[in-house]
């Protein structure tokens, strides 16, 4: 990719995990990388592997619950590279625990960041892309937007409010005529430093619903998404079992979560008492967490259904050619 040609992308939660991981594999592709975070560590070390990856790289500490630090950045990110060709928004935070045991202030706070964050980050995206009638916007969803789960209310239901404004603006922009492409990655429990950090009042270290996967898997996705006009990408089978066994047998799958969801998000490991969470302020201000969390040995690094996702017009002529084939063995 030439200088002239290189694209601009703009990341919100680039500092660790699912954002950071995209934005090193956007530098691969040569792209100029736009950081947004709160945590100031995390978003030097990011720009540091965008460069080493081949790309630009622009740092602003943002905290995308607030609309007026996410229009800034944007402001900031066309005055000095020119217009943004794919926003990604990968921001997030959530509380771990009960209902019971979480706040209307924690409620509050992760729908800021993960609901409230998101919006803010498509209308900047929006009110620079549609005077141009192009440019893509990449939300990075959840299985979970379309089934919670217990212990992540917060998450939960702030993934689901993305999920149905995505909805509503797809049908405002297909009105309008707007090429703007609005997409959807939707993932499974990834091994991100999110369980080293989230707020929590469970006893026992945090962990992703099994099977986990690694960040990168969801780069490759997000990176994908942005140059293919798909409306959604499902990664992971547990994704496709979470999602289609919502729809058809979702009693199912509340009796299953009611009896497995609380364990398997925990592991036997104690969570220290000095343990910080970032709800409301970054803990990677002084140390860089990187993309990966602790479950590297458990982690899956492939996908064989992303892939095929991926490539589903080379499976299906594969799938019709075999077929053809065992008919016309048949007929000898």
């Amino acid at each position: 990719m030439t200088q002239t040609t290189r694209e601009t992308i703009v990341i919100t939660g680039a500092s660790a995990g699912i954002g950071r991981a995209t934005a090193i594999a956007f530098g691969r592709r040569g792209a100029r990388v736009a950081l947004l975070a709160r945590g100031r560590a995390g978003l030097e070390a990011c720009a540091d592997d965008v460069r080493r990856a081949g790309g630009e790289a622009m740092v602003l500490a943002t905290d995308v619950a607030d609309a007026d630090q996410v229009e800034a950045a944007a402001d900031a990110v066309e005055r000095d590279w020119g217009p943004i060709d794919v926003w990604v928004n990968a921001a997030m935070t959530a509380k771990l625990a009960p209902v019971a045991e979480t706040s209307a202030e924690e409620f509050r706070r992760v729908s800021e960041v993960t609901y409230l964050g998101s919006v803010h980050g498509c209308l900047s995206a929006l009110e620079r892309m549609r005077p141009r009638g192009r440019g893509t916007i990449i939300q990075v969803g959840s299985a979970l937007c379309y089934r919670g789960i217990p212990l992540q209310a917060t998450y939960c239901a702030a993934k689901h409010a993305i999920l149905g404004f995505v909805e509503s603006t797809r049908v405002e922009l297909r009105r309008e005529g707007s090429d703007i492409h609005l997409g959807m990655v939707h993932l499974p429990g990834m091994n991100t430093p999110q369980f080293g950090w989230v707020r929590t009042t469970l006893k026992r270290h945090p962990q992703p619903v099994p099977p986990i996967y690694q960040p990168e898997l969801a780069a490759d996705a997000i990176v994908w998404a942005a140059h293919h006009r798909r409306r959604e990408i499902w990664l992971g089978w547990s994704t496709i079992q979470t999602i289609v066994g919502q729809r058809v047998v979702p009693w199912y799958v509340e009796r299953h979560l009611a009896r497995h969801g609380f364990d398997s998000q925990q592991t036997d490991q104690p969570i220290p008492a000095d343990r910080e969470d970032y709800l409301f302020s970054p803990v990677d201000d002084d140390e860089d967490r990187g993309a990966h969390g602790i479950f590297d040995e458990q982690a899956k690094s492939a996908s064989p259904q992303l892939w095929a996702s991926l490539h589903r017009r080379a499976v299906y002529g594969a799938a019709v050619a075999a077929g053809v084939a065992v008919v016309a063995a048949t007929r000898r």
